[in-house]
C-alpha cells in the first residue's frame, strides 16, 4: 500500500485533486482490502437468473452471517399471462417449502388511460397460519415488455428464538395495461431457523429475468 501511497501523492494538484495519472489498474489491483467506509455494509451474496423455471430456490447463504436479509427482483417475466409470484420458506434447507405463515396485502393501481385508481386491502392474498405460498406479485402480464421489478427484506432469518418478519413491495406491468404496486408482510410463524427460500409462479414458468441476493451488515 506504501508504494500506492506515494505514487497517489505525486500527482495531486495545487487544488488537492489527483491528476489522472494518479491510479492505473496495476496499482488499483495491488490493494487487497478496503477501509468500512469504501467496503460498505451491503454485500452480494449470489444471483439467480431465471430461463424458464417453474421455481428459483436460495438454499445457501441464509444463515447468522447477517441479521438482514435483501432479495432484488429485476425485470422478472412469466411465460404465461396474468401469472402470480409466491413466496414460501424452508427449514430443513429446500426439502420442504412450507413453513408457516401470517401475512398482510394492500395494493394501489392505476391504468395507463388515467380511468381508473384504487389503494385497497387485499383479503384473498393474505395467509392466517398457512403453510401455502404467499402472493409477493399478482396478475403480472405476459407482453413482450411486461414484467415486475422489487425487494424482499427477510429478519434475523437464523434466530431460533423468534418468529422471523418480512416485508416486500414491487412495481408491476400488469395484463390490463395498469401500473401496479403491490405491498406484502408478514412473519413465518417458526422459532427454527428459515434457512431456505423459494419463488415460485401460479401457472407456466419464470421466463425471464434475475433475482440477487445480498446480506446486510
Amino acid at each position: 500500500m506504501g508504494s500506492i501511497i506515494r505514487s497517489a501523492a505525486n500527482n495531486v494538484g495545487a487544488s488537492g485533486v489527483f491528476s489522472s495519472s494518479a491510479f492505473n489498474n496495476a496499482s488499483l489491483n495491488s490493494v487487497t482490502s478496503l477501509p468500512t467506509a469504501v467496503d460498505g455494509k451491503m454485500k452480494l451474496i449470489s444471483t439467480q437468473t431465471a430461463s424458464s423455471d417453474s421455481t428459483i430456490s436460495f438454499t445457501s447463504g441464509l444463515d447468522s452471517t447477517y441479521k438482514t436479509y435483501l432479495f432484488k427482483f429485476i425485470n422478472i417475466h412469466p411465460s404465461n399471462n396474468t401469472t402470480t409470484f409466491q413466496l414460501n420458506g424452508s427449514t430443513d434447507g429446500g426439502s420442504n417449502y412450507n413453513v408457516t405463515k401470517t401475512t398482510t396485502f394492500f395494493a394501489a393501481n392505476h391504468d395507463e388511460a388515467d380511468t381508473v385508481t384504487s389503494l385497497a386491502y387485499a383479503t384473498g392474498a393474505d395467509l392466517a397460519q398457512s403453510t401455502g405460498v404467499q402472493k409477493i406479485a399478482t396478475s403480472v402480464g405476459n407482453d413482450n415488455d411486461e414484467n415486475f421489478g422489487g425487494e424482499l427484506w427477510l429478519f434475523n432469518p437464523s434466530s431460533t428464538t423468534y418468529v422471523k418478519h418480512f416485508t416486500g413491495v414491487n412495481q408491476i406491468s400488469n395484463h390490463s395495461d395498469y401500473s401496479a404496486q403491490e405491498f406484502y408482510a408478514g412473519y413465518f410463524n417458526t422459532t427454527s431457523a428459515v434457512n431456505g427460500i423459494q419463488i415460485s409462479v401460479s401457472s407456466g414458468t419464470i421466463e425471464s429475468g434475475t433475482i440477487a441476493l445480498y446480506g446486510i451488515a
